[in-house]
């Protein structure tokens, strides 16, 4: 065994480590490692993609719009307390060992999934289905913030110094094999049971058949052995006996997490689920994009990037992790928005014509306008703007908001013609119903007439040009997604090693990442521009390339083994 080193020194590669050939149990390990991991995002992403139909079996006391919103607020919890699974599981890790903290995370993963597919509706329990249904959402996202961290710290405590961002680039490539599996599937049992079954019953067969990839999962994970730098932690008698409270109880250890948060992870995260998630968002409620269509295209798009989460964790163990990260999101920062005016020109040709040709304002006192956002599904919009705002937002039309006197009655200006808004605020429930679908009539006439479609026209679409826009948006995530493995476990000492990693990664994609496609709604029903909700991971991004290249040191050449200063 080598001499330890001052925490953070560059290790002596040997000249012939990057010529030898994969051992198998360096195979066994990656292969282990990301099974689970696929497996486990596969479970994430399934409930995710079945969001509408599980609000129809779980939320039906309440209208479709706040039932469909409480079921993507449960899908947003898991996200929620992935930092705090990161502490538990991390701190299993890191006192008892990575082996076992992955494979208790799959356990719960796998056990939680089949429980949904299993669990009777509210129909049939009343109350207690969405209460339990949020339960093993929160179980899912525990066990997947101990994950991660595990799967990243296996692999790379057991490659070579010269290979581990190559090694760990294996593990980043399983969220969007997972999401690729997840889609596929929904897909496939849609296809094949029509789709009165699938909603009736056969949204429960995906979750339900990713018991059998568990079983696997678990046997595969339960043959391997511990990682040999935690063996040797453990030999030596150096385990730490508070991790949680080495991470962030010594200013050192938190200066480095919080760095690594804000000056890698943070960035990581807006730009792998812009690139993902929003993309699909914006595709089907944006441009009207029938659904299977966004689907197939997205699932293509990650298919053909995924092998570059490989090639960029390769590279970045020759010329550095740091780089690849900073120029991702230096690239998305710069591209974002003329990308995204792509996919609409693209995807639907005759949304963007009718956008030049008849542009729309809505006129109205900014006193009398509220945020188009209501998540809870309880707040009435009955203002003269509001009642306007609510009609694009739903709509999807992009507009310009331009002030009014004080006091005056909101009016939409599309194109050369005018449609005057009404105040319901002061109105009985009936006379506004009868006041409002007038309204509403009026103005999708008016947006009809001056060209504005309905949805998409599937064969107005230039597939290959939106092909290529979406591959190109899953590149920008393999950059900042596939050297980010192997640079989190390189920051800090091996003592602490699962917890200080997990915690700023599961924040940066569970909070910052999580939480982006609402906040770009906010930010787009408040501007009426559909394409300022790109504000925000354009912002965050800046962030990260401006921290990370100010104050993230490189870690490629840094010594796993090395024991702190």
């Amino acid at each position: 065994m080598n001499p330890p080193t001052r925490a953070g020194a560059p290790t002596e590669i040997p000249a012939d480590a990057a010529d030898r050939p994969m051992t198998h149990e360096e195979r066994r390990v990656i292969l282990a490692s990301s099974m689970g991991a696929v497996f486990e995002w596969y479970d994430f992403y399934v409930y995710g993609s079945l969001a509408s139909v599980i609000a129809l079996h779980f939320f039906s006391g309440l209208n479709p719009t706040a039932g469909f919103i409480f079921a993507l607020l449960t899908f947003a919890a898991g996200f929620a307390v992935r930092p705090f699974g990161a502490l538990v599981f991390g701190r299993i890790g890191d006192m008892v060992g990575r082996k076992y903290a992955f494979v208790i995370s799959i356990l719960i993963m796998g056990l939680s999934t089949f429980l949904v597919g299993v669990l009777p509706s509210s129909a049939s329990i009343g109350s207690a289905a969405p209460i339990i249904l949020l339960v093993l959402r929160l179980l899912q996202g525990l066990a997947l913030g101990g994950e991660y961290g595990g799967a990243a710290v296996y692999v790379a405590e057991h490659a070579p110094p010269n290979r581990r961002g190559f090694f760990t680039s294996w593990i980043q490539t399983t969220a969007t094999t997972g999401m690729f599996l997840s889609l596929v599937v929904v897909l496939g049992t849609r296809a094949t049971l029509g789709e009165e079954a699938f909603t009736e019953w056969g949204w429960r067969v995906p979750f339900l058949i990713s018991v059998l990839l568990l079983v696997i999962s678990v046997w595969i994970r339960l043959r391997l052995h511990e990682s040999p730098a935690f063996k040797r932690m453990k030999s030596e008698g150096t385990i730490s006996k508070a991790p949680i409270k080495e991470s962030f109880g010594r200013w050192k250890n938190l200066r480095m997490i919080i760095l690594a948060l804000l000056g890698l992870t943070a960035g990581q995260a807006v730009v792998w689920y812009t690139g993902q998630f929003y993309a699909l968002y914006f595709l089907t409620q944006t441009l009207g994009v029938d659904a299977n269509i966004a689907n197939i295209l997205v699932a293509l798009a990650l298919l053909l990037a995924c092998p570059f989460f490989v090639v960029f964790g390769s590279l970045s163990d020759r010329i550095g992790r740091k780089p690849i990260i900073m120029a991702g999101c230096l690239i998305a920062i710069l591209t974002y928005f003329p990308v995204f005016k792509g996919l609409t020109h693209y995807a639907n040709p005759a949304l963007e014509r009718a956008q030049s040709l008849a542009p729309v304002m809505v006129q109205a006192d900014p006193a009398d306008c509220s945020l188009q956002f209501n998540p809870v599904g309880t707040t009435s919009f009955t203002s003269s703007c509001d009642l306007l705002k609510a009609f694009m937002a739903t709509n999807s039309v992009h507009y310009v908001n331009a002030a009014a006197k004080p006091g005056a009655v909101a009016r939409a200006i599309i194109g050369d013609q005018v449609v005057p808004s009404f105040d319901g605020s002061a109105l009985s429930r009936v006379e506004f119903a009868a006041r409002n679908r007038i309204l509403q009539a009026s103005l999708m006439q008016a947006i009809r007439d001056h060209g504005y479609p309905q949805r998409a026209d599937p064969s107005q679409i230039n597939y290959i040009m939106v092909l290529l826009l979406l591959f190109f948006l899953v590149l920008q995530v393999t950059m900042v997604y596939g050297p980010i493995a192997a640079m989190l476990v390189e920051m800090f000492p091996t003592r602490i090693r699962y917890t200080s990693m997990s915690v700023p990664y599961h924040i940066g994609n569970g909070w910052f990442g999580g939480f982006l496609p609402p906040v770009a709604f906010a930010t787009v029903a408040a501007t009426g521009n559909m394409y300022d909700g790109l504000w925000y991971p354009i912002i965050i991004a800046l962030m990260t390339l401006v921290i990370g290249t100010l104050f993230v040191k490189e870690t490629y050449r840094n010594d796993l083994d090395a024991t702190p200063d």
